[in-house]
C-alpha cells in the first residue's frame, strides 16, 4: 500500500485498536455508557478506513488525485473531533455537541467527497475499458 492508501489503513488499525481497548474497558467496568462512542470508533474509524484504504489501494488512478489527500486529513480530522466529542458528551458534557455537530458535518463532507472521487474513477475507468475493447476489435 501507498500515500493515501496507507494512511487511511494506519488510521483504521490504530481505530480498531482504540475501539476495542473502550469496549474491553466498558465489558470489565459494567459501566456501558460509552457504547455509542465505540460503535462510532468501530464503524467510522475501522471499518470506513478500512473501506477507503483498500478502494485507494485498488484504484491507483484515485490514490494520486489531490482529492484523495483531501479527502483522507478531512476524514482523519473530523473522525477525531467526532470520537473526542462523542466521548466527551457521553462522560457527562452535552455542551460539546455543537463541536460534535461541525465534526459529523466534516465527516458527511468526506464520505461525500470519496463518492465523488470513487464513482468518477470508476466509471471513467469503465469507459476507458469499454474504448479498448471497441478499438481491438
Amino acid at each position: 500500500m501507498q500515500g493515501v492508501a496507507r494512511n487511511f489503513f494506519t488510521m483504521a488499525v490504530i481505530y480498531a485498536l482504540v475501539g476495542m481497548t473502550l469496549g474491553l474497558s466498558m465489558a470489565m467496568s459494567q459501566n456501558h455508557e460509552q457504547l455509542p462512542t465505540h460503535a462510532h470508533i468501530m464503524v467510522l474509524g475501522w471499518l470506513m478506513s478500512a473501506v477507503f484504504a483498500f478502494f485507494y489501494h485498488l484504484v491507483p488512478a484515485a490514490r494520486n488525485s489531490k482529492l484523495a489527500t483531501i479527502h483522507f486529513w478531512l476524514a482523519a480530522v473530523s473522525s477525531v473531533g467526532m470520537v473526542v466529542g462523542l466521548y466527551i458528551l457521553y462522560g457527562g458534557n452535552p455542551s460539546i455537541e455543537p463541536v460534535l455537530g461541525i465534526s459529523a458535518m466534516a465527516y458527511f463532507a468526506a464520505t461525500v467527497l470519496f463518492a465523488f472521487i470513487a464513482l468518477r474513477a470508476l466509471w471513467s475507468s469503465e469507459t476507458a475499458e469499454t474504448a479498448g475493447q471497441t478499438a481491438t476489435r
